[in-house]
This record gives C-alpha cells, structure tokens and sequence, in this order.
C-alpha cells in the first residue's frame, strides 16, 4: 500500500504537488459546519466530446465536508449533544469489502484518450485491461464499472477479494515489472505517476499497447473526475455516470451521518514501516480530506506542514499532541500494535497513545479514493467516536 517515502522520490523529478498527492480537498461549507446545497453531480458530467481527458479538474463540492478551521461544530439535528472519542484502540473496517459493479455496458470504440502525459492514445480493445496505481483506485473504478472480467492483472494495493486471482505485476512492493506485464499481453494499460518507475511504462507504450496515464491527485473532490475519465477511456461513460451518481449518494450520506457538536477533534495521520519510516501526514496527504469528512481536523495541517508527508521527529509529535492518531493496519503492526507505539519515541509521549485513542485502517482501503469512499468515511466515523 501506498509509501510516502517512494512517492516523494518521485516527486522529486516529476511535479512536487501533483506526484506527492498535493490535493484539492473539499471546500468547508461558508458557515461553520453548514450543509451546503445538495447537488447533482451530473450537473457536472462532461459534454460529449470526440477525446476523452485523462486529466480533469476536481468536482469541488461534490462531497460537502465539515468546517475544520477550530471553530465548535453546531449540534447534530435530533438527538442532541456532543460527542466522545474512542477509549480504546479500534480498527475502522467497511462492512463488506467486496465491489458492488454497476449495470454493465457494452465498450463503445474505438476511443481517442488524451493521456496526462499530454499523448495521444487511441484505446480499440478493452478485452485485457490492466490497471495499476499507488492506491489501488483506477482497479477499484474498473471493477466497479462492471468490467472486472475483463482484467488480468493487479498492483499491491488491488486488496478487494474479486482481484485477489490476478497475477501481480508489483512484485518488488509498488515497482511495475515490465516483463510480467508484457507476458499477460494487456491491450490497454491505465496508470498514473504514482507508481514505475516511469520507464516501464513507457516502454510498454513503445511496444505498442495504449497506455493512459490519469491524474496523480487523490481527494473526495478528485473522484468523479476519475470515475468519468476510466469509464470514457473504456468507453462506458453511461456506466461512469450511473457510478458517480452512486458514489455522490453513498459518500453524501456517510457525510450527512458524521458526528457533530462540540470542539472538532485533532488527528495524526502517521505512516510507519518499523522504526526508521516514521513520517506524519498533512496537507495533500489524501487523509486530511477524509478527516474534514468527519468533522476533525489534520494535525499536520495544523502544525503547519507544507508536504503531503514529513519525517517526524519526537519533538514534532510532542508539541502536536493530537486527540487521535490514524494508522494503516500495515504500519501499525509493523511497531507491533497498539501497545508497540508506546516504544515509538514521541508518540509514546502523546495523550493520545497513552489512553489509547489509535485508530488503524486496512492499507488498500483507507486512501483508496474509489467508489467505496462512502463506506470508507461512515466506517472511519465510527472508529473515530463513541
């Protein structure tokens, strides 16, 4: 599942802010905690147009989160009063982690892509699709759009059960093998530039396969644009529009059911692997957008970070002092646990892990992003408070 370190080394010598996740998250409401307009989010489908964009700009809006400026949130309609934090150590899980694919269409093609990396593609035959990324979102879409017959691979971060039969083309973590792909003859490749190295895919295109690369950003205003951008590459837009539908409902819903009142809690979003990655997330880091979506507020941000991901240092944790701390499940069994935290110097000084306020999620579903995003938020939710 996704690292940060990897990532930002990418970054490095591609665009910071696009490859280190630099993303648009959902705009806060005017009024402290006010729901803004219910939209539809066809009103923002695209016209018809003879290429399809690979690179859109973000839906703003599309999901409406909660104001996360420090200001007391309003009390939650009917049953009134705060909220608490957990008390003990939770693992937030969505209810069934299978995919729920849309009414199925017949590809329409051929289909003329235009690529993020500014080429042209022509996309003739959907029949082997391949679809790889850092977080396992362009395989959630294509699943989900009805067509997950029609893959034959899968990246580290494809978790879902339906995908669990794919050969891996990712063998060394998140590194695409060139020969393992070309040996599964895919004849069309989605991916973005979260994942490479950049070679490979290129020399994938060289030997002719349509290769599409989509936006690197990850966000919940980020997700029509990709659900449209799949689904018109593959040319089922009908289905990518019954999709997004779906997902504004779902996400909107888990939104409308977020606990609120009193003061909006502080989270740390920490990525760990052992004791020598140790990084906290902040603006960009896709987690500070699902934070805002339950009504708190990312202590990265707040300590004011400028990067998706830092390294943290035991002085740094000591003076965020978040209320809670957000882990993948991966990571936080690679300090062994919830009690292997209070071994991690600087968090071990934190109120948070010593009360046990830990929150994990499982690696492929938490920054995913896909079309699951509602289950995702409602479950991290409940995780978060009592």
């Amino acid at each position: 599942m996704p690292r940060p370190a990897a990532r930002l080394s990418r970054a490095a010598t591609a665009a910071v802010v696009t490859l280190a996740l630099a993303a648009c998250g959902a705009q806060p409401p005017d009024e402290p905690g006010a729901a803004a307009p219910s939209a539809d989010p066809r009103e923002s489908a695209p016209a018809a147009a003879e290429t399809v964009r690979a690179c859109g700009d973000p839906v703003e809006g599309f999901a409406v989160t909660h104001d996360a400026d420090g200001s007391p949130l309003p009390e939650p309609t009917g049953a009134g009063g705060g909220v608490s934090l957990l008390t003990a150590p939770a693992t937030a899980a969505v209810p069934d982690d299978g995919i729920r694919p849309v009414t199925p269409t017949q590809p329409q093609l051929p289909v003329t892509v235009e690529s993020c990396d500014g080429a042209v593609v022509e996309v003739t035959d959907t029949s082997r699709i391949l679809a790889v990324d850092l977080y396992g979102t362009l395989a959630e879409i294509v699943f989900s759009l009805g067509l997950g017959d029609n893959v034959v691979g899968r990246d580290t971060s494809t978790g879902f059960p339906e995908a669990a039969h794919l050969p891996l083309v990712t063998p060394g973590a998140h590194d695409l093998n060139a020969e393992a792909i070309l040996a599964l003859d895919p004849t069309v490749v989605l991916t973005d530039a979260t994942i490479g190295p950049t070679e490979v895919q290129l020399q994938l295109r060289d030997a002719g396969i349509p290769v599409i690369f989509f936006d690197d950003v990850r966000s919940l205003d980020t997700i029509p644009t990709h659900i449209r951008a799949v689904a018109g590459a593959l040319g089922v837009p009908d289905a990518g529009e019954e999709l997004v539908d779906r997902t504004f409902s779902e996400i909107r819903g888990a939104l409308d059911g977020a606990p609120a009142g009193g003061e909006a809690p502080t989270i740390a979003f920490l990525y760990l692997r052992g004791g020598m990655v140790q990084m906290l997330g902040g603006p960009g880091s896709g987690a500070d957008s699902l934070l805002r979506a339950i009504g708190a507020r990312d202590a990265g941000t707040e300590a004011g970070l400028d990067r998706p991901f830092t390294q943290i240092s035991a002085e740094t944790m000591i003076s965020v002092q978040p209320d809670v701390v957000l882990l993948m499940s991966a990571g936080l069994e690679a300090v062994g646990g919830p009690e292997g935290l209070l071994g991690v110097p600087g968090l071990a000084q934190t109120e948070a892990v010593q009360e046990g306020r830990v929150v994990d999620m499982d690696d492929t579903v938490l920054l995913s992003f896909g079309p699951r995003t509602g289950e995702v938020v409602e479950a991290l939710a409940g995780a978060v408070y009592e």
